[in-house]
């Protein structure tokens, strides 16, 4: 499809969105999947702005029913797109329920996909995170799974001066995809941790 949505494969396309800005001055990129249901609808994971282009793609592509933050941290544009599709559900991941109090929430994400995705995405909460606590999504037909911070893949070029150095002590830079060390030290609950990447481990993936 032509367009800011990329067909990345069968049922799922990809849109980059805008790089945004965190703390001590990082700048990070943003990325979403749109997943279409057998049920019929859209599954929106991580809603990056909402371009007029960005809207026309995703419009062409079906009914939004599902919006669907990751984890506590991907929520920038979550109410623009609460306000440009009001009947779709938004669930919220642990923690942002209590940060965002503007959004309305029709529910918690946890272990048990909803029944409505439940035969098209399956899901694992990594739990005993101090950062966050993410929510992993696989997509059946396709065979991917979405991580959203717990894996991280810049290349070299990506951050300047004194952050370069951060980022390849942090493994966020590094020659294949990396468990951030900020996030390895997080972990305060390994046992849990374990088993949730047990879980995922399991799971039949192309990428």
């Amino acid at each position: 499809m032509a367009g800011s949505l990329k067909e990345f494969g069968l049922g799922i396309w990809i849109a980059d969105g805008p790089i945004v800005t965190a703390a001590a001055g990082f700048h990070y990129p943003t990325r979403m999947a749109v997943i279409g249901l057998s049920g019929g609808g859209l599954f929106i994971w991580s809603p990056v702005e909402l371009t007029n282009e960005l809207r026309a793609d995703v419009d062409a592509l079906g009914v939004v029913r599902f919006l669907i933050p990751p984890n506590s941290l991907h929520h920038v544009f979550l109410a623009d797109w609460q306000r440009g599709y009001p009947d779709a559900k938004v669930y919220a991941p642990p923690g942002l329920r209590e940060k965002r109090r503007d959004i309305l929430f029709c529910g918690e994400l946890g272990d048990t996909p909803a029944a409505d995705w439940a035969d098209d995405l399956d899901q694992v909460v990594v739990r005993g995170n101090r950062i966050t606590t993410e929510i992993v999504f696989f997509h059946r037909a396709s065979r991917t799974v979405l991580f959203t911070d717990l894996i991280q893949h810049f290349h070299a070029g990506w951050f300047k001066g004194w952050r370069a150095l951060v980022a390849r002590l942090d493994l966020m830079v590094a020659a294949e995809p990396s468990v951030p060390r900020k996030f390895r030290a997080g972990f305060t609950d390994r046992r849990a941790a374990r088993a949730a990447l047990q879980r995922i481990h399991g799971r039949p993936k192309e990428c």
